[in-house]
């Protein structure tokens, strides 16, 4: 029995059954491809920002604009590009991007739990409507002969919905976990890759403020004053 004859054998339940398989296959296929091209590129983009922005904040920028087609590069650019604002503004943009590029990441999810939820039911009303049908032409004066054999082949076929739903649901859900490991694999890396930035921020706008307090001072103590001398020659001798 090919595909074709078990399809027509389905009845009309297999309509809908198909519809939910091409769009599960169709989702599948998009993230695949999307995790794919994620996933060889990731750490190595992460590891050349991060190790830039030790040496030079402004070289390390330009490495995250380069890789602003990847979510890690857009994430680690939102901190980047603020080089001039405090430590908590920085944190806050790179939380703002890592809760939109894993947003993003959940692309297709809802479609995914759709069929997962609706194909093993699909597959169970079309298996009771082909036992109702099986059934209702089965007579008491059939009983026990050949004319029942009918019924046997109609009860059969009729399981055949119920093995379309639950294959379909069993492939989708086999890759929604998956994905959903990727996902949760991503926003570890995140958090990494954000603590270690934001840490190095932090010090170099430590490193900043203190140079500018210490400029600030030394112009301070040779100011000078009103009288028109400088402090250290207004000191008596």
């Amino acid at each position: 029995m090919n595909i074709g004859e078990l399809f027509s054998k389905g009845g009309f339940v297999m309509w809908p059954l198909l519809l939910l398989s091409i769009l599960s296959l169709t989702v599948v296929i998009e993230r695949v491809l999307f995790w794919w091209k994620i996933l060889t590129r990731e750490r190595e983009t992460a590891g050349r920002v991060l190790e830039a922005a030790q040496r030079d904040w402004r070289s390390a920028g330009d490495l995250a604009r380069s890789a602003i087609d990847q979510p890690i590069g857009r994430f680690l650019n939102a901190g980047l590009e603020l080089k001039d604002q405090e430590p908590d503004v920085v944190q806050l943009a790179m939380e703002a991007s890592a809760q939109e590029e894993l947003a993003a990441m959940h692309k297709g999810d809802k479609i995914l739990e759709a069929v997962i939820a609706i194909a093993p039911l699909l597959g169970l009303l079309g298996t009771v409507l082909g036992l109702i049908n099986s059934l209702g032409s089965i007579r008491l004066g059939d009983l026990g002969t050949t004319a029942t054999e009918n019924v046997t082949l109609g009860i059969s076929e009729a399981l055949i919905t119920t093995a379309t739903g639950l294959i379909i649901a069993i492939v989708s859900l086999a890759f929604y976990r998956v994905f959903q490991g990727l996902i949760a694999q991503q926003a570890k890396i995140f958090q990494k890759a954000g603590n270690e930035l934001e840490l190095l921020y932090r010090k170099t706008w430590s490193g900043q403020n203190a140079g500018h307090l210490a400029k600030r001072a030394n112009s301070s103590a040779i100011a000078p004053d009103p009288s028109g001398t400088s402090a250290e020659a207004a000191e008596p001798s």
